[in-house]
């Protein structure tokens, strides 16, 4: 069985960084893409970025491409997500994904469809 659990979120003015960690339990971590996504209140869940099993590919949603990056340590089974010059629009909560499939797939797929997902942590950017 695989969970995830995520940290790192919290308060932070708009143009400040905060860095997302995701720690995987389970066999397949190391041969699974893993993905973050968002979501509001009253919005469908939105894909952030999604990377492949050894870190070599990524794909990001155009509203965050330049100032998110995702990166993963297999070893640690860890999945990261460092945010950079966040915007009131980025609050939502943040939850990561692991799936079978590719990480280009996350990037198409609604995040419903992903086959693990964490409970997400809370990211607040106040203007």
């Amino acid at each position: 069985q695989v969970q995830l659990v995520e940290s790192g979120g919290g308060l932070v003015q708009a143009g400040g960084s905060l860095r997302l960690s995701c720690a995987a339990s389970g066999r397949t971590f190391s041969s699974d893409a893993m993905a973050w996504f968002r979501q509001t209140p009253g919005k469908e869940r939105e894909f952030v970025a999604s990377i492949s099993w050894n870190g070599g590919i990524t794909f990001y949603a155009d509203s965050v491409k330049g100032r998110f990056t995702i990166s993963r340590d297999n070893a640690k089974k860890t999945v990261y997500l460092q945010m950079n010059n966040l915007k009131p629009e980025d609050t939502a909560v943040y939850s990561c994904a692991e799936d079978g499939r590719t990480a280009r797939a996350m990037s198409i797929i609604p995040p419903y469809e992903y086959e693990y997902r964490g409970q997400g942590t809370q990211v607040t950017v106040s203007s």
